[in-house]
């Protein structure tokens, strides 16, 4: 199971949310491109970007970070936020993202995301699944739409598309844990990759994602807030 670490960007800065409220922001480090050299310090090959103002403005704003964490970087860095255009997902992949996240578009405009998926191939991109109540929302987590997470799911399964990140809004930024009783009815309703997002409190709860079945687990502010060690993942990653 991959360890992914979560840096999500406000005005340059990396900072988290709790549940997706822009007013609940706290910033951890005016530095991303530090922060993401730690993780690479300490054996961690994979990064979940987030650009939170790109999500907010309807397309890609902080391009430059990217293109920075990524030429200082070796990580493997998938980046989300914003990506509303064709225009928006080769920036995203020319600063030197290896695979882009669809979130709001997907529910938007399924039409244009099967275009990307064909032509960029379902490796390339990974469907962003997030929910509350089971309902999918959408704009940075500021709107809900009326679809179910597992049909949301099984409509872009049908298109090929072959890892999910999901996240329970809810359980986001609240370090009260996964929600694992959601992620296993994902994982025997759907054929896809999950990679889990939210909640993830402490070491047990990666473990306990392992468990599952998922193939990756983002932690973000269980991290920054120093409830799960980069030595702990380092551990983790080593003995996997």
């Amino acid at each position: 199971m991959k360890i992914i670490p979560a840096i999500d960007i406000i005005d340059g800065k990396c900072v988290r949310l709790s549940k997706g409220d822009y007013s609940t922001k706290k910033i951890y480090n005016k530095n991303p491109v530090e922060v993401a050299k730690e993780f690479e310090d300490f054996g961690i090959k994979f990064l979940h970007l987030v650009d939170l103002d790109g999500a907010k403005s309807k397309h890609i704003v902080n391009q430059k970070i990217l293109e920075k964490i990524a030429n200082e970087t070796s990580l493997h860095i998938d980046f989300g936020g914003g990506l509303k255009t064709e225009k928006d997902i080769e920036i995203a992949f020319n600063s030197g993202s290896q695979q882009i996240t669809i979130g709001s578009i997907a529910v938007q405009n399924p039409e244009f995301c099967y275009e990307m998926i064909d032509k960029y191939g379902s490796e390339k991109i990974i469907l962003g699944a997030d929910c509350e109540n089971r309902k999918i929302k959408t704009l940075g987590w500021l709107e809900e739409s009326d679809r179910d997470i597992i049909d949301f799911i099984l409509q872009y399964q049908e298109k090929k598309i072959k890892n999910v990140i999901c996240t329970d809004i809810s359980k986001d930024g609240m370090l009260e844990g996964a929600s694992t009783e959601l992620y296993q009815e994902i994982l025997a309703k759907t054929n896809i990759n999950l990679i889990a997002s939210g909640g993830i409190s402490c070491i047990e709860d990666v473990f306990k994602m392992k468990e599952i079945g998922c193939s990756g687990t983002i932690i973000g502010k269980a991290i920054y807030e120093n409830k799960i060690s980069l030595n702990q993942l380092q551990k983790f990653i080593e003995n996997a």
